[in-house]
């Protein structure tokens, strides 16, 4: 569903809930497109669909929704992320950027400590006051993510890590990012960097996260 999400085909805006297996047992959440939401948990979906008012489009992301389902598979919510995407662009990041990417192994930034911990193959580039990731998470699609120190905002530097992410994952990939809704800076960042809005998503998270 995410494939056809990114190639422009979207499940029917029919008010309803597709319930679906994990991926994988670290992954469950739900994700929330226009008019038709996807919950992905080993759960049975009749007690999945038990805890939605019917009618409720918005109920799918809400609190009590969201709090009975993770009571139902011993989880705790993290944020309800927007998501977007764009299509890999071919070759390394540009000259044109700016950018003096080096990729590093420093796995103490809490940045890419906090990727390790939802994706795998997670590999990480700095330049002067800023951090881009990329990594496998939900469904094994590439993910992508951009840290931007307090020092160095307002310049552009997050809009051109976010644009060189899209040469980073392989080509005729996706990239995927997941902004926090309050973060409206990294919002506009994505946006000009063509990424564009697929839905809503939260991930429900092991204890151990």
């Amino acid at each position: 569903m995410l494939a056809d999400a990114a190639e422009g085909v979207f499940p029917p805006p029919d008010g309803s809930v597709t319930v679906v297996p994990q991926p994988a047992p670290r992954d469950a959440g739900v994700v929330a497109f226009t008019a038709h939401c996807v919950v992905f948990a080993d759960a049975d979906p009749e007690v999945v669909r038990g805890l939605l008012p019917p009618g409720d489009l918005s109920a799918p992301l809400g609190p009590p929704f969201l709090t009975a389902l993770c009571g139902v598979l011993d989880r705790t919510v993290d944020t309800v992320d927007l998501l977007t995407a764009a299509p890999a662009l071919p070759g390394p990041p540009p000259a044109a950027l700016g950018l003096s990417l080096r990729e590093t192994t420093d796995r103490d930034h809490p940045r890419i400590a906090r990727a390790l911990r939802h994706r795998d193959e997670v590999r990480a580039w700095t330049v002067p006051g800023g951090t881009v990731l990329t990594g496998r998470g939900v469904a094994g699609r590439w993910e992508v993510a951009v840290e931007v120190d307090p020092v160095a905002r307002g310049a552009g530097l997050g809009r051109r890590l976010a644009l060189a992410a899209r040469h980073l994952v392989p080509e005729g990939a996706t990239a995927w990012a997941q902004i926090a809704p309050g973060n409206a800076a990294s919002g506009r960042a994505f946006n000009a960097a063509g990424f564009v809005p697929m839905g809503a998503e939260a991930l429900l998270l092991t204890r151990d996260d």
